[in-house]
């Protein structure tokens, strides 16, 4: 083989590689596995991504100091309001960097009606790609893949009108 057709040889070769990963990654980011992750609630309690399976869930990342995050709550209430009925779920977890306090009070003042959680480790902003900005929220489908993240409040008539699509789905 003469060194130029070689030298093509291994730039087609690794062409191929390339586009194949490329092709492959961007397949499966497309809808992501949502992580495992343990959510330690206001209450005591914890609960897990698995048991949240079957609904369509928003995971929202959030800080009662966050002036973003303190503002889009009236529409995230709403939000759970509207399609609970119908197999959505909504779980608000406060960054590590809050004060528990801080956010039980908030959580019982306005009297949110969905699962509040506390991220005292840091351990599910880390499992949710490093999650640093507030608010970021993540739509998971009924099978438990994330369908799209939202960094800032989202667009809230797209946001529902997902919802509407993925609780019509089957699991």
């Amino acid at each position: 083989m003469k060194p130029l057709s070689k030298s093509l040889a291994i730039v087609a070769v690794l062409v191929v590689l390339a586009v194949g990963g490329y092709l492959g990654w961007s397949a499966l980011d497309q809808k992501p596995a949502a992580p495992n992750v343990a959510f330690n609630l206001i209450d005591g309690k914890t609960i897990d991504t698995a048991a949240l399976r079957g609904k369509v869930v928003l995971v929202d990342f959030w800080a009662t100091s966050c002036t973003t995050c303190v503002g889009e709550m009236p529409q995230l209430v709403k939000t759970y309001d509207q399609f609970a009925p119908k197999g959505f779920d909504l779980v608000a977890v406060a960054m590590h960097y809050d004060s528990p306090e801080f956010v039980r009070n908030f959580a019982q003042q306005r009297q949110l009606p969905f699962t509040v959680a506390y991220d005292a480790s840091g351990s599910a902003a880390r499992a949710f790609r490093e999650v640093r900005l507030t608010p970021t929220s993540f739509l998971i489908d009924k099978s438990g893949h994330i369908v799209k993240q939202y960094v800032g409040p989202p667009d809230f008539p797209e946001l529902h009108q997902l919802i509407n699509r993925l609780l019509a789905q089957n699991a």
